[in-house]
């Protein structure tokens, strides 16, 4: 078993764990999980279960850098840290003969995952097919009320039921009961825990997670959230590495406005303005045609905390200072 990741994050003592339990071996690489000497590692170890993050697929993806080698020996994929890409996900199963992606999500104040794929089920590429072993939540409106029936199709925070083995009752700096109980709803008398996912419930009962609920912007008064946007605005244009969604409230006053911020392919330099045009119409065509993408960012990369996860706040900071400076200008 393979799994880039590092102790401060739950996938480290996850990995640890579960290789002991079971008995299964433990590949160690030392080195970046980004280039092709991780993926050459990977053929050469025979590595069966491979992990991964979704900003570590699209790399590989879009820089060809694991084209030639044989990843046939996995068994299964499974991916976790960031919202995944249906796209990046079909590429990287066809490596080993379409084997399936066990989709992960969780935190390291639990421990563990709540949803997750199963292997005894269907999969759907980036979607969870089941609820953990142990875990109960509730699907939120936007009254705090939870959807009922609790398989209609759907979209809300999530709501955890508290009583979660390996969650934390107590932290260190901050009040826990305000972190995580503080003005959350009671459902058949117990106070829910918030973990501030923002997630889908599909037709056929997947679950599909659409980034977090503080990632959330009122775009004309509809909500949104940053991670379907960007989804749409990946596929927008073929230069196109990677976007983050994120929104402005102006210095002035009045409704939130749409920021894309692009990063490019290698080799590529396609204008800003010619982006702005092609993210509006595909925002139009596959979301909603009153969305209005007010600025486009071109930027070398994004800020990432150490798990690899996208940090839409520093982003939001960066542009808000950058728009309140050309307001006084």
């Amino acid at each position: 078993m393979c799994w880039p990741t590092n102790l401060g994050w739950v996938m480290g003592p996850i990995l640890l764990y579960s290789c002991f339990l079971t008995g299964a071996t433990l590949a160690l690489y030392h080195g970046s999980p980004l280039g092709r000497g991780f993926g050459k590692f990977v053929q050469d170890a025979g590595v069966t279960v491979l992990g991964t993050v979704p900003s570590l697929v699209k790399a590989w993806k879009s820089t060809n850098c694991m084209d030639g080698l044989d990843w046939t020996e996995v068994r299964v994929f499974a991916s976790t840290g960031e919202s995944s890409n249906v796209d990046d996900d079909l590429w990287l199963s066809s490596r080993s003969y379409y084997s399936p992606i066990i989709e992960c999500c969780g935190g390291t104040e639990l421990a563990s995952s709540y949803i997750q794929g199963s292997p005894l089920q269907p999969q759907a590429f980036g979607a969870f097919s089941n609820k953990s072993m142990t875990t109960g939540f509730v699907i939120l409106d936007d009254h705090g009320n939870a959807y009922q029936p609790d398989d209609q199709p759907c979209i809300g925070e999530v709501g955890l039921f508290p009583i979660y083995m390996g969650s934390t009752d107590r932290l260190l700096n901050v009040d826990h009961e305000k972190v995580y109980f503080e003005g959350m709803p009671k459902y058949k008398g117990m106070r829910l825990r918030r973990h501030g996912d923002l997630i889908k419930r599909t037709v056929g009962g997947y679950y599909v997670v659409q980034g977090r609920a503080d990632d959330t912007m009122n775009l004309g008064g509809i909500k949104a959230s940053s991670v379907e946007i960007e989804r749409v605005c990946d596929r927008a244009d073929e230069s196109v590495l990677e976007t983050a969604a994120i929104s402005i409230s102006p210095v002035t006053g009045g409704p939130e406005q749409l920021v894309i911020l692009a990063v490019l392919k290698k080799g590529h330099n396609t204008a800003a303005d010619e982006l702005k045009k092609k993210f509006t119409r595909a925002v139009h065509a596959n979301l909603n045609p009153l969305f209005k993408v007010s600025f486009v960012r071109i930027v070398p990369e994004f800020p990432r905390t150490a798990s690899n996860k996208l940090l839409r706040r520093v982003l939001r900071d960066q542009m808000r200072r950058e728009l309140s400076l050309q307001s006084k200008l």
